[in-house]
This record gives structure tokens, sequence and C-alpha cells, in this order.
């Protein structure tokens, strides 16, 4: 979660069923009147500032607070508009915490990530990225290599060719802290172009893009506030990998030479 003295973020969570009993938030207040009552708990002897509150339609589950000339201006995802006062209480909590400086109470972050983690919410998350995020995916074919081509021989090497083909891409910079992702939402499989650069090996980019197929194969797990994208199956099924060892340290080897460039 980033948060800068100016205005705090909150990425959106996938994290099952509310269970607990919400007793905290006062059902007739407004948004706006949790958000006062929550910045007065957490700064006592400051004046409240006005609040301005706008829900945007964003691609998840993100949400926004700018503390700006005396005012708290909220920008809070559409699809928790709706949303019980105790979760808008708890992301207010979440919130102004982070705004503040300081630590956010368990209990508020335990009962949001359990109302994003319920099964609808998860649904709605999943079909708000494909309809309103952006994904730039170049194709499969690089300057080095092909992942259509590496992506159907290690199909045929670990998965007995039954993994249903993604849309699969090269990232728009030479990324060297995410070498690969999977995209749920858009069904790609993104390389950071750094390895498809010169001293990037083969060996290299097989395995990041199997790491990425074993996403497809081990989908993530949740249960309660928890969310599990590398369960037990995953890890055994990257272990598997042939030169494993040797894959990873030229990994690190081709990203500590990319840092000193």
């Amino acid at each position: 979660m980033q948060v800068e003295r100016g205005q705090a973020r909150l990425p959106g969570f996938e994290v099952e069923e509310v269970g607990e009993s919400f007793v905290t938030a006062v059902v007739f207040e407004s948004c706006g009147d949790i958000y006062r009552r929550v910045f007065r708990a957490l700064r006592p002897r400051t004046p409240v500032p006005e609040v301005s509150i706008e829900y945007c339609r964003f691609a998840g589950a993100n949400s926004f607070v700018r503390w700006h000339n005396s005012r708290l201006e909220l920008r809070i995802t559409d699809v928790l508009e709706g949303a019980p006062a105790p979760i808008q209480e708890a992301l207010a909590y979440i919130l102004l915490s982070k705004l503040l400086r300081r630590p956010v109470p368990p209990v508020y972050r335990h009962r949001y990530r359990l109302y994003l983690n319920r099964q609808d919410m998860r649904r709605s998350l999943h079909l708000l990225r494909q309809a309103r995020g952006r994904k730039h995916i170049s194709g499969p074919e690089g300057e080095r290599f092909n992942l259509k081509e590496l992506f159907a021989e290690l199909n045929a090497r670990f998965f007995h060719g039954l993994l249903a083909e993604p849309e699969l891409g090269w990232s728009r910079t030479a990324s060297r802290t995410l070498l690969g992702h999977f995209d749920p939402a858009h069904n790609a499989i993104i390389l950071s172009k750094l390895l498809d650069s010169a001293p990037a090996t083969r060996l290299a980019v097989e395995y990041v893009l199997y790491h990425e197929m074993l996403h497809l194969r081990y989908p993530v797990e949740t249960a309660g506030a928890k969310r599990r994208v590398h369960t037990k199956e995953f890890k055994a099924a990257e272990k598997l990998f042939p030169g494993l060892k040797e894959a990873k340290a030229q990994l690190e080897s081709l990203c500590t030479a990319a840092r000193r460039r």
C-alpha cells in the first residue's frame, strides 16, 4: 500500500464471507459522517476538515484520500457506493490511518478484506477489470524470443499440452523488478522486455514463462481474509523445472547488471 502525506492509496484486496458482527458503525450515519467521526477519533485535537466524497469508475477496488487546503478529498471506487456502513467505516480507518501515518487497526483491515473476498465481490471486481481495465499486449514475438513458440514447447513438456493458450506479450519497459505476471482478468501472460535483451538466456526466459503458466494451472486460493497466490501444489510443481537454481542465478545476474547500467 503506497502512501504519501498528500495522498493515501488503497489498492484492491482480493481477499470470504463476512463472519463478524458489526457493532461500531452507526447505521444512520452518512458516509461523510463516518469519515468525520473516524478523523476525530484519530486526531482528537485537530479541527475536523471538510469532507468531499466522489465515487469513481475505477477498474478495481482502489480508493484514494488527499488532505488538501483543510479539506479531505476522497475518491472511492463506485463498487463500494452501496456497501454497508461497517465496510465504509473500515475503509475510512484504513485510508485515514495511512494518511495520518498511524497503524491501521487490525479489526478494520480484517473486516475490509473479508468483504472484498466474498464470492460476489470477487466476481464483480473481476468483471470490472475486464470491462474497464486497460491492458497493453504487444504480441508474443520479441526480438530474440517468441513467447508463442516457448509456450507451446513448455505446455507439451510439462502440462501434456492441456493448458489453453492465453494472450502472450512483452512489457513496454524492461522492468527488473517485475519479470513476469499473469493477469486473470485479461487472461494474459506478460514478460518483462528485459528478458528479450541480449544478456538473457533461453533457460531464464523459459523459467519465468513456466512460473506464470503455473498460475493458469493452480489459481489463487482464498479462505477467510487470506489469499494464497502460490499454493503448496504450485510450489511443488515449480521445483520440477529442470535447471531451476541455474535459471534463478541467471535472473539475479541479469537484474543486477541492469541496475548498474
